[in-house]
């Protein structure tokens, strides 16, 4: 992600501020400019940007920015549309008669705005399905009911479902004790089940499918028997030499879903690190190195990524160590791994280079 400021005092801000904690400037993000702005209020009730390069055009703050404070986009002034881009994309929320939900539901909203960030970026920008039935996204955010009703989350046919549950640290750290999981966060899942959704829109090619089934099987295997079979024994014993996760290793789709959502793990990490200025330099030779461009989406540019992964993934490892906590990534990367990660590159990078070479209406 890039680095933010305020336009009025310069002050560093963050993605998900909505005031400047130096001059108490309102902020909003900006989604078609990837850029978090400050702006003043006018007496008509609309927003001016103080962007230098936004002079004069008016804005308004998304629905739930006013009325819920679980959001902080903008939207131009005259937009028909009361909710932001991302707000659009919720169909259900949380019944907020449970005051608990509305903080559950803001980290929700948090951090679906961090995938859409990464999604847009690659050009990869949803359509909402209540504007496309067929090829649109959706997203609810329900809860377990009573008699132990249990939702699951998942994907189907573009509606992205999520536990209320998994916005809670406590449960969420609970529940991936009991799977055995080395990393569980609320931004992965909206990772992994946005992978479902992109497979269905970006292999369609019948040779872009043939490849995929090389390097991650066939993914009209019985799903249901595939995940019936590895909850009961769990992983196979060598997943690590073939897998991002054990999870990965219950079916093709869940290898890509996995595949998917550690691949914009990298991408998004890896431009915070380039916007910050984050570069190594070890005092010995042989030691990892690490130099950011922005070409993270160019044409040979895996190399160049994984090079650099290793580099900042085994700093932010040994720091975490230096002060007694676990690694922060705590991840290995084998040779069939980094394939299929190359493959998710490729597919991402085709399509950023369709959509460039299409003109604009």
């Amino acid at each position: 992600m890039k680095t933010f400021h305020c336009d009025k005092c310069a002050q560093q801000v963050f993605f998900e501020n909505t005031v400047c904690c130096n001059c108490n400037s309102t902020l909003g993000y900006q989604p078609q400019k990837r850029a978090v702005s400050s702006f003043e209020r006018r007496a008509d009730g609309n927003w001016c940007s103080l962007d230098p390069t936004d002079a004069g055009r008016l804005y308004k703050q998304c629905g739930n920015y006013v009325n819920q404070q679980v959001c902080n986009w903008m939207l131009d002034a005259n937009d028909v549309n009361e909710l932001c881009a991302s707000c659009q994309l919720t169909v259900v929320i949380p019944a907020l008669s449970n005051e608990g939900n509305h903080v559950l539901w803001h980290r929700m909203e948090s951090a679906k705005r961090r995938l859409l960030y990464s999604l847009w970026s690659l050009r990869l920008r949803p359509v909402p399905k209540q504007e496309d039935a067929i090829s649109g996204l959706a997203f609810q955010f329900l809860e377990d009911g009573n008699n132990d009703e249990k939702v699951m989350t998942g994907h189907d046919n573009g509606l992205i479902t999520l536990n209320l549950a998994e916005a809670d640290p406590s449960k969420r750290e609970h529940v991936r004790e009991q799977m055995g999981e080395r990393y569980r966060t609320l931004l992965g899942h909206f990772r992994h089940e946005s992978g479902h959704y992109y497979f269905d829109r970006l292999i369609t090619d019948p040779e872009l499918l043939g490849k995929y089934r090389e390097l991650f099987g066939d993914e009209s295997q019985d799903y249901a028997e595939r995940l019936k079979l590895y909850y009961e024994k769990g992983a196979i014993a060598d997943w690590e030499k073939s897998f991002i996760s054990c999870y990965a290793s219950s079916h093709p789709s869940e290898d890509w879903a996995e595949t998917w959502a550690h691949y914009l793990h990298m991408i998004d990490t890896l431009e915070t690190a380039h916007a910050c200025g984050l570069s190594l330099k070890p005092l010995k030779e042989k030691e990892p190195k690490m130099t950011l461009s922005t070409t993270l989406l160019a044409d040979n540019s895996f190399e160049q990524i994984i090079t650099h992964w290793f580099a900042l993934t085994y700093v932010l490892n040994s720091l975490n160590r230096s002060v007694g906590m676990p690694d922060a990534y705590p991840f290995k990367l084998s040779t069939p791994v980094q394939e299929k990660l190359r493959f998710v590159h490729d597919v991402v990078l085709a399509h950023v280079n369709d959509e460039v070479s299409v003109p604009k209406k």
